[in-house]
């Protein structure tokens, strides 16, 4: 309830400082880029085309929003090579993190300026499989049996994929702790570290080449490698791109598969402060990403089968996100800061077990 209030003032303030801000209807053009995430397409195509027409009613200013979009990992690497973005809605708060570092693009208290720690929408982990379920996919233990191809982007440049891989770990964890209150509780040190190890394993088997024939760098070359070319047996998918292909013309060709728990996925958003302020659109980028918290907004992005964080729009669509048991990446692994180098890094655990394993990486 305190965060629901904290919203709605919050953005009542930024809303209006938008429309009876400092800066004077100029009645000129001016452009930002969106760097984004890879299965975002659709979702900010609407979102762009809503907003312009917003701003251009309030500012008297016609605008134009540039899109681009690859695995998170790669497009955090794009703008800290120079990519011109003015602001970021990547699939995870570290591709946003390394943006805070040695360029200092952006602060790094980032995450406090808009609600919700600055994450407009969530989503989660599912299975689509094709239809009739042939190798009757029910939980994550049957991704792992003989037989089954596995579909997923490559953990190195997607986001998503590292959802993927952190769901399947947290699985295999609460499988064998029974909760995740172990994880913190010094007196079961010995039964955490058993589960640890077994959730290696698991996980070490999922992504190997037994398993998993190719990997994509991003989330929709991975959809489509499923859905359009017909490869592979489950796709490891974001929920909204699980539901944006059950729903298309084709989509009884496939059904979602709910693991019996998963992650929750909370996709961020920021200002790329140096570029913005260089480029003169910081009024412009901090609306754009205010605009996401609007009802309006929030119905598009319910639309588009992401989870909107609006609680009464996501009761309206209560019918199409089903309750889930979800955990957190705070509470299982301790946040991004500590698990992207713990089995992320270039040192890091998903490399070690790629060459254990014989899978290939490439970046």
């Amino acid at each position: 309830m305190r965060m629901k209030k904290f919203t709605n003032v919050w953005m009542g303030i930024v809303l209006i400082s938008v429309v009876f801000g400092c800066r004077p209807g100029t009645g000129g053009h001016r452009t930002i880029l969106n760097v984004s995430y890879d299965p975002t397409r659709e979702l900010y195509a609407e979102i762009n085309e809503e907003f312009t027409a917003y701003w251009r009613q309030t500012k008297n200013e016609t605008v134009e929003i540039e899109q681009s979009h690859g695995g998170s990992g790669s497009q955090a690497r794009k703008v800290l090579d120079g990519s011109p973005a003015d602001v970021v809605t990547l699939a995870l708060g570290y591709d946003i993190d390394v943006l805070c570092g040695e360029r200092q693009l952006l602060a790094e208290n980032w995450q406090t300026r808009f609600p919700e720690n600055s994450c407009p929408y969530t989503s989660t982990i599912v299975f689509l499989v094709r239809k009739g379920n042939p190798k009757n996919i029910k939980d994550w233990d049957d991704l792992v049996r003989d037989g089954v191809q596995i579909v997923t982007p490559n953990p190195q440049t997607s986001g998503g994929a590292r959802w993927n891989y952190l769901a399947a770990w947290g699985y295999v964890l609460k499988r064998e702790l029974g909760d995740f209150a172990a994880l913190h509780d010094p007196s079961r040190a010995e039964d955490v570290a058993k589960a640890q190890a077994k959730a290696r394993d698991f996980v070490a088997e999922m992504f190997s080449s037994r398993h998993v024939s190719a990997m994509d760098t991003g989330a929709r070359g991975a959809a489509n490698r499923f859905a359009k070319n017909g490869q592979g047996d489950v796709l490891l998918a974001w929920e909204n791109e699980a539901l944006l292909y059950t729903s298309r013309q084709d989509g009884e060709a496939f059904e979602i598969v709910i693991p019996s728990i998963s992650i929750l996925a909370e996709p961020p958003a920021a200002v790329v402060d140096r570029v913005a302020d260089k480029r003169g659109t910081r009024d412009l980028a901090e609306a754009y990403l205010a605009f996401l918290y609007t009802d309006k907004a929030q119905n598009i992005i319910a639309k588009h089968h992401y989870r909107p964080r609006n609680a009464a729009v996501a009761a309206e669509y209560a019918s199409k996100f089903p309750p889930l048991e979800l955990f957190t990446i705070d509470e299982v692994f301790g946040g991004w800061k500590k698990t992207q180098p713990e089995h992320f890094g270039k040192e890091g655990i998903y490399s070690r077990m790629m060459e254990q394993t014989g899978q290939k990486t490439p970046l």
